[in-house]
C-alpha cells in the first residue's frame, strides 16, 4: 500500500482554498442576534462567539444537513446533554461551566431538573451568542479531515482560550495513505482558532 513520505513527495501535495460563510444565527435565534440564517448545506461548521476583534472558535462540526444538525445542537443543550458555558467568562477566554454536560449530565438528571429554569436560560445565552461559519463540501472523507485538523489545532494550543472548546470527540485524521491537503482559510472575519493555514 502507497504511503506518504514528506520529503519524497512534497510536490504532489494539493493546494486549496476553503471559504467560510458567516456570521451565522443558530437555527431559531435570528430575531434575538440579528444574524442571517444559515443555508442548508452539506460541509463543515464551526461554533464561534464574539472575542476581541473578531470571533472566537470553540468547537467544530461535519454535516450532510447544517440546517438539521444545527437542530439536532439545540435540541440536545435544551435536554441538558451538552455542557453550558457562562458567557462573560467564555468572551474573555476563560471556560466557566454553567452545566457539565456528557457523562455528567447523565448520571445528575435530578439536579437537571431542579436547576432546568436557571440552566435553560443559560442556554439561550450561549446559543443567542453563538456564531455560526460554514463550509460547503459534498465529500464526507474530506469533511472529516478538515474537523479533525481544526479540533488538533485547538487542542493542542497553548492559548488560554483553547481550553473552551470540549475534548473526547471522535476524530479521523489523515491517513498515511492519503495526500495531505494544504488549504488557506479564507473569512471576512479573524477567527482566533482558525490558522490562516491549514494541512489535513
Amino acid at each position: 500500500m502507497w504511503s506518504y513520505n514528506r520529503l519524497l513527495d512534497s510536490d504532489k501535495i494539493i493546494k486549496e482554498n476553503i471559504n467560510w460563510q458567516g456570521p451565522l444565527s443558530i437555527p431559531g435565534y435570528e430575531n434575538t442576534n440579528g444574524l442571517n440564517s444559515i443555508p442548508d448545506l452539506e460541509g463543515v461548521y464551526l461554533f464561534t462567539f464574539k472575542f476581541n476583534d473578531g470571533y472566537l472558535l470553540y468547537g467544530a462540526g461535519i454535516t450532510n444537513s447544517t440546517k438539521r444538525r444545527l437542530k439536532e445542537h439545540v435540541r440536545e443543550y435544551k435536554k441538558g446533554n451538552y455542557t453550558i458555558l457562562d458567557m462573560k467568562s467564555a468572551k474573555k477566554g476563560i471556560r466557566n461551566e454553567i452545566w457539565h454536560g456528557w457523562d455528567y449530565a447523565k448520571t445528575h438528571r435530578k439536579e437537571f431538573l431542579d436547576k432546568k429554569e436557571t440552566i435553560l436560560k443559560s442556554v439561550d445565552q450561549q446559543l443567542s451568542s453563538s456564531r455560526i461559519f460554514i463550509t460547503e463540501l459534498k465529500d464526507k472523507r474530506l469533511r472529516e479531515r478538515i474537523e479533525a485538523s481544526i479540533m488538533n489545532n485547538i487542542y493542542n494550543s497553548k492559548e488560554n482560550w483553547a481550553d473552551l472548546a470540549d475534548r473526547g470527540m471522535f476524530l479521523k485524521m489523515r491517513y498515511n495513505s492519503e495526500m495531505p491537503i494544504e488549504a488557506n482559510n479564507i473569512a471576512d472575519n479573524k477567527i482566533y482558532g482558525l490558522p490562516d493555514f491549514l494541512e489535513f
